[in-house]
């Protein structure tokens, strides 16, 4: 561990970690009981994703474990006011409304303002990266973000190797304004997106194109049901990431050797091995929980970070980076000097 914080960018505001919070699903499916009598099974799964149990939402939505995750946030924050609401999410409780302004009304939050964020697997990063610009913009001093997914709800029932990658939770931060290079001050970000790829990873039946082919053509059939090309996705998120951070940690002035930690988008154990070994750092500097709770999409991120943040994993002065890697392709790498903040897990 560094005891010594490195030079911020740049005097200025910034926007600041103030509390953590995240919440996983009490149903806990293993991979002996979705696999039921198939050849292929636990030891397959374990080898080839890395995962050995996910949490699954029965009875609860987005919106719900959203509702929970933020006011655990809030809780360890030590507030119960903030300016502005942000919810980021790939499984949407409805295509309309946005789900952001009831999870504020839930939390007793009051009118302040709230919005819906999609950017995939990565819409955490770019979820920071919106709410860090609202209070170093001087228009908000303290935003709450939620990244929720019950992405269970877009898996095709028949497509066990689908359900064996996911994993439903949501995780939040309360982001406060303060100082540039303070502990805690996010970093400059590193985003970035390819549409020319946005088949790869897509749920193709429910939008508008959907719609509106199926008005033309009444016997067109698109499937409600999430798919992607696994194999080439893995190839490009390992470098995919490795860049993202590269560039996070110059733009820090910071260099890959200053790095105690890095908290990356659980994909795939294969993925967080490879962009470790990518980033030439040693084994368990790449947190990693998917294991246990599989790919919970957006939520991720926050969800690893506020349950390492609880177990003492993370503790203050260690120098972590944030990156994730999902459909659009969009991709996104932030960094920040651990600060002294509470997180509250509920499930882990």
């Amino acid at each position: 561990m560094h005891t010594e914080p490195p030079a911020p960018p740049g005097p200025g505001r910034a926007a600041v970690l103030a509390g953590l919070g995240a919440y996983v699903p009490p149903r806990v499916l293993t991979n002996a009981e979705l696999c039921g009598q198939r050849p292929i099974g636990d030891e397959w799964i374990r080898a080839r994703i890395g995962v050995a149990n996910r949490r699954v939402a029965e009875g609860e939505a987005t919106v719900d474990l959203a509702v929970r995750a933020g006011r655990h946030a809030l809780t360890a924050a030590g507030v119960r006011a903030v300016d502005a609401v942000v919810l980021t999410t790939i499984s949407p409780d409805r295509l309309v409304p946005s789900g952001a302004p009831e999870v504020a009304a839930r939390l007793g939050l009051g009118t302040v303002p709230a919005f819906d964020m999609t950017s995939g697997c990565s819409g955490f990063l770019y979820g920071l990266g919106v709410a860090a610009s609202m209070i170093t913009g001087g228009a908000f001093d303290r935003v709450l973000l939620i990244a929720s997914d019950v992405f269970s709800a877009f898996l095709d029932p028949r497509d066990w190797l689908m359900a064996a990658i996911f994993g439903d939770g949501a995780g939040a931060v309360v982001l406060r304004a303060g100082e540039a290079g303070a502990p805690g001050a996010l970093g400059p970000f590193d985003l970035g997106s390819d549409g020319a790829q946005a088949d790869l990873l897509e749920i193709p039946g429910g939008g508008a194109r959907a719609r509106k082919r199926q008005l033309a053509a009444p016997e067109a059939e698109f499937s409600p049901y999430f798919r992607m090309d696994g194999h080439v996705v893995r190839k490009q998120a390992v470098v995919g990431m490795s860049d993202s951070v590269t560039r996070a940690v110059e733009r820090a002035g910071w260099r890959l050797g200053d790095l105690d930690l890095v908290a990356a988008h659980q994909a795939n154990q294969r993925i967080l091995d490879g962009l470790s070994a990518e980033l030439g750092l040693a084994p368990g500097q790449v947190l990693s929980h998917i294991e246990q709770y599989g790919n919970t999409a957006a939520a991720s991120v926050p969800v690893l970070l506020a349950q390492a943040a609880a177990a003492g994993t993370l503790s203050p002065g260690l120098r972590v980076a944030l990156t994730a890697y999902g459909a659009g392709l969009a991709w996104g790498s932030t960094t920040l000097v651990w600060p002294e903040v509470r997180a509250v897990a509920e499930g882990g």
